[in-house]
């Protein structure tokens, strides 16, 4: 199936991330099915969001590019030199077209390499994404404008946040809000294991971990309190909060957690190179 002239968005690459964009994007109406085509080189995966989103679907990256509006590549990185070389002829620039990225360590002189005289922008979205509560970092090349910079602030608002940052600071939004799922997750379940520890149910333990977990996040985010401050408020003298706060300290537990950010910055600067 080849795009046509309605065509506004291009996908390439409908796996989770692709698929939580998709769906979002059209649940919102930001973009509808029939602006909309996705290549995938698995049929199943192309039936499936045929079926679900009403979406246009091929296995031709070649007719996605012809996208007028937004080109997203959501591919692995690994095979981002192979798919890019079939698409640089293709490159929509009289259409103001924009080609976004979330390739982890694909920098933006690699992508303007790949798409010569093409306004490009560099993303960095995070799992929760998938359920519509990511953080996202775009970073623009320099062909980008202010309205192209908007169009992916769109795309990717309809999964959560988005932080615009330059490009040398997005190691460091990798080993953060990139990486840092996985550190909550080993928090959350950490915190289930004291309970049990401490005689509760593992399932009572599970869901009071998680939700005292989401609710101080949206106690901060609502109230906008600086996180030593709510310490300060649920720490009383001599209390039990104070006493497990000492213990956390002696493990280094914020020592801990700063180090495994800095430890996967460095990394995701190795692997850019």
């Amino acid at each position: 199936m080849r795009a046509g002239l309605s065509i506004k968005f291009g996908l390439i690459g409908g796996g989770v991330m692709g698929e939580a964009l998709l769906s979002r994007l059209i649940a919102q109406q930001i973009y509808s099915p029939a602006d909309v085509i996705v290549s995938d080189p698995l049929p199943q995966r192309r039936d499936f969001l045929a079926q679900q989103y009403g979406v246009q679907v091929t296995d031709d990256n070649w007719a996605v590019a012809a996208a007028t509006e937004v080109l997203l590549l959501a591919i692995k990185p690994q095979v981002f030199d192979a798919v890019v070389a079939k698409l640089a002829q293709r490159a929509r620039v009289e259409t103001g077209q924009v080609v976004i990225s979330i390739l982890a360590g694909v920098s933006l002189s690699q992508l303007e390499s790949a798409f010569p005289a093409q306004a490009v922008i560099r993303a960095m979205p995070n799992t929760p994404a998938t359920v519509g509560a990511g953080i996202c970092a775009i970073a623009k090349g320099d062909q980008a404008t202010a309205e192209h910079l908007e169009r992916a602030r769109r795309i990717f608002q309809a999964v959560g946040e988005v932080v615009e940052v330059s490009e040398t600071l997005m190691d460091a939004v990798t080993g953060l809000s990139g990486s840092g799922p996985a550190y909550v997750a080993i928090m959350i379940e950490a915190l289930a294991d004291g309970g049990v520890a401490a005689g509760l149910p593992r399932a009572i333990a599970s869901k009071l971990a998680l939700q005292t977990v989401l609710g101080t996040s949206q106690l901060l985010q609502e109230s906008g309190m600086h996180p030593a401050e709510l310490k300060d408020r649920v720490t009383s003298p001599g209390g039990t909060t104070i006493t497990g706060i000492a213990e956390l300290e002696r493990a280094g537990f914020r020592s801990a957690l700063i180090e495994a950010v800095v430890a996967a910055y460095r990394r995701s600067q190795q692997l850019g190179k």
